[in-house]
């Protein structure tokens, strides 16, 4: 693992804990982690954990109880433009075109239009959507519109990708589709990358490395180096022994956990 000083992003005992009705929910406990520039590090952990929750602290959503998040040695106390949020269900603007989507960042920074356009153009080339760049996203399939806000977070200079289940929604075959396409724009583009999902398989196929959550409070029980070379193949042995050890220990920390429909702590 990095060592902090050098990490790009650096959790250092963050803790959440939410009211509900006249006591608290501890959505988190003390997280402490790092991960260095250009990592893709996937998150996993049975539902309740504070996956969502800890991704929401580093996107400047949510506020921890304890503890701080730094970007670059800075702490982080809003939301920026350094970190882009792609969620499952797209957050496209649906009277927006696809180059008008991935535009709206840079357009919000008041860029001269044509910087605006050339910025655009690129962050739609980079994700191959040239042929469906004047299309609105009721006219995109799931994976195209995943693709396009993967392209807007990018292309508003974003340097920390945060994705929360961006494929839970789609079909098994889009999925593996895009797994592999974000793997490209990953290669190409070197950002830092923050993704949570409920597979380990996908984990497993993703990530650098992988930190299992335990049941909620969620806490980092294992942080696992994941050294198969890209592209995985999912069916070799090295693979699977990689999905067992992490399945492993997953369903080691997995507890009974009380439901608390008030709060979103997912």
């Amino acid at each position: 693992m990095p060592e902090a000083k050098r990490a790009h992003i650096a959790i250092r005992g963050v803790s959440k804990r939410f009211a509900v009705g006249d006591g608290e929910v501890e959505a988190l406990g003390r997280i402490d982690a790092t991960i260095a520039q250009g990592e893709l590090v996937c998150l996993i952990g049975a539902s309740g954990c504070g996956k969502s929750t800890m991704l929401r602290i580093i996107a400047g959503f949510e506020e921890p109880s304890t503890g701080e998040v730094l970007v670059d040695g800075k702490r982080i106390t809003a939301p920026g433009s350094d970190r882009g949020m792609v969620f499952q269900d797209y957050a496209l603007f649906p009277w927006m075109t696809v180059r008008q989507n991935i535009g709206f960042g840079p357009r919000q920074r008041r860029l001269p239009r044509r910087e605006v356009d050339e910025i655009a153009n690129e962050f739609v080339k980079l994700v191959g959507l040239e042929r469906s760049a004047n299309r609105y996203p009721n006219q995109l399939s799931g994976g195209m519109k995943q693709r396009v806000a993967i392209a807007r977070v990018l292309a508003n200079n974003a340097s920390i990708l945060l994705m929360d289940e961006p494929f839970g929604a789609l079909d098994a075959l889009t999925r593996e589709q895009l797994q592999g396409e974000l793997l490209a724009i990953w290669a190409r583009s070197r950002v830092t990358v923050v993704f949570v999902t409920h597979s380990v398989e996908e984990a497993a196929l993703l990530g650098d490395r992988v930190l299992v959550m335990s049941a909620g409070p969620g806490r980092i029980e294992a942080d696992i180096a994941i050294t198969l070379a890209r592209p995985r193949d999912v069916s070799s042995p090295e693979f699977n022994a990689v999905r067992r050890e992490l399945a492993r220990r997953l369903t080691s920390h997995m507890a009974p956990r009380r439901d608390f429909a008030a709060a979103d702590v997912a």
